[in-house]
């Protein structure tokens, strides 16, 4: 039996959801699977993954073959990594701590990456909104103006009324 690690699609039209699984080579896409390992929404950025990494590299370890994305996000997650250095404590490379510090290490690193993503997205999203503000600021400054403008015209037009008003008043008194 060819057991594949591949993606169970879910979620409405346009808003794919996925959920890791363990399934025969056979099963349809969306149907029978042996284990669910995890999560994958690619809507958020960067994309959420929720996965068990013992059952995920269990199964890498024994034979099941991945798609290319489930490939790329096992990948992300590190579970090759620490297959690959399972390996090197296999053939006496170095002990299974020397192993775990360096996976430790490799995932804060890439943790720090993510951070730093969502740390640029969210200075880039403030900074939007704060030149949108100014632009906004500009706009009303200009409309203030011109209603001012408006004002300071209706007012002149005013005074001058009132006073050919009080001239005419004061002509027929003189005749």
């Amino acid at each position: 039996m060819a057991t594949r690690i591949r993606l169970q699609r879910g979620g409405r039209k346009g808003y794919a959801f996925y959920s890791i699984v363990i399934a025969d080579a056979r099963a349809p896409r969306d149907g029978r699977f042996t284990e669910k390992i995890g999560t994958y929404n690619p809507n958020t950025n960067p994309a959420t993954v929720d996965l068990n990494f013992d059952r995920a590299l269990y199964w890498v370890e024994c034979g099941a073959q991945p798609t290319d994305t489930v490939r790329n996000i096992l990948g992300g997650e590190g579970v090759y990594l620490m297959k690959h250095l399972r390996g090197g404590v296999k053939k006496g490379a170095f002990d299974e701590a020397a192993a775990q510090k360096r996976f430790d290490a490799w995932k804060a690193d890439k943790q720090k990456g993510l951070d730093a993503v969502r740390e640029s997205e969210a200075k880039a999203k403030k900074e939007a909104i704060a030149k949108e503000l100014e632009a906004e600021k500009k706009i009303n400054a200009e409309i203030a103006k011109k209603v001012a403008e408006k004002k300071s015209a209706a007012a002149a037009a005013k005074a001058e009324a009132e006073a050919e008003a009080t001239a005419t008043e004061e002509a027929p008194a003189e005749a």
